[in-house]
């Protein structure tokens, strides 16, 4: 199996409109972070997206990824959702698609997208709209979707309840502040896990880069790749200064497990 990091930068993207600064201006393509979202792909080829960041279709022309079975949600931010209408032309071809989310997330994505899922909103003739099957997933028990199994588990965003999600040996966790006993249960025995880490300082709803350190360590990872990143630090600089087995990951990385 194998993970591909679509988007691994933070809500603003890097670079940041109208930003000069060196990471925006830098010419390594590790430095131009699209908003957060991956694949888990199977040996046999299914394919599970983990959310619709804005950028979705550049995404995934740019991985040369043309079909996805399902999609899995971590939650409703506009930087993980806002790209749900680049799934219409998946839908197009492939029938309806899976989608499943936690509770608060379903709900404001029907709220949000009524033209996609008020079945009294039907597409004009000559048109299209995303054909989508948006159901809530609960977390912490396995789930096979596409032959694909994973692990939903509630990591706490700055008081906002999101997933993370376990697969085999890899876990992914995005936009976590702090992981409870429970999810550290989850986490037990990963090999490689993908964590966010925002800025050098605290923040209310992320964390920091010495804080993602720690709780690499606390897991006991042997490979730790740090994403949702801002542009106050290139790959380079922020590589440089990370300890060994942690790394920054990058838009296109992708690790086999």
């Amino acid at each position: 199996m194998r993970l591909t990091v679509l988007g691994s930068g933070t809500s603003f993207g890097v670079p940041v409109i109208g930003c000069h600064c060196l990471v925006c201006t830098s010419g390594d393509p590790r430095d131009r972070r699209t908003r957060s979202s991956a694949v888990i792909e199977s040996d046999e080829g299914s394919r599970l997206l983990i959310d619709t960041s804005p950028e979705l279709r550049l995404q995934l022309v740019g991985a040369g990824i043309d079909s996805v079975d399902a999609v899995l949600y971590t939650h409703e931010h506009a930087d993980h959702v806002h790209g749900i209408d680049d799934l219409r032309s998946i839908s197009v071809k492939q029938g309806t698609l899976p989608l499943r989310a936690p509770p608060r997330t379903v709900t404001e994505l029907e709220r949000r997208f009524d033209y996609i899922f008020d079945p009294a909103k039907q597409a004009r003739p000559g048109t299209t709209k995303p054909q989508l099957d948006l159901q809530v997933l609960p977390a912490w028990e396995p789930v096979t979707i596409a032959g694909i199994t994973v692990t939903p588990f509630e990591v706490d965003h700055g008081g906002l309840t999101v997933y993370g999600y376990r697969c085999g040996p890899m876990a992914y966790v995005t936009d976590a502040k702090t992981l409870s006993d429970r999810a550290m249960q989850i986490l037990a025995g990963v090999e490689i896990l993908v964590l966010n880490a925002l800025l050098e300082r605290p923040h209310p709803g992320h964390l920091s880069i010495d804080e993602a350190v720690a709780v690499s360590r606390e897991v006991g990872a042997s490979r730790v790749y740090l994403t949702h990143l801002t542009h106050k630090f290139s790959h380079e600089a922020l590589d440089a200064r990370l300890p060994d087995g942690i790394e920054p990951a990058y838009d296109g990385l992708t690790v086999n497990f």
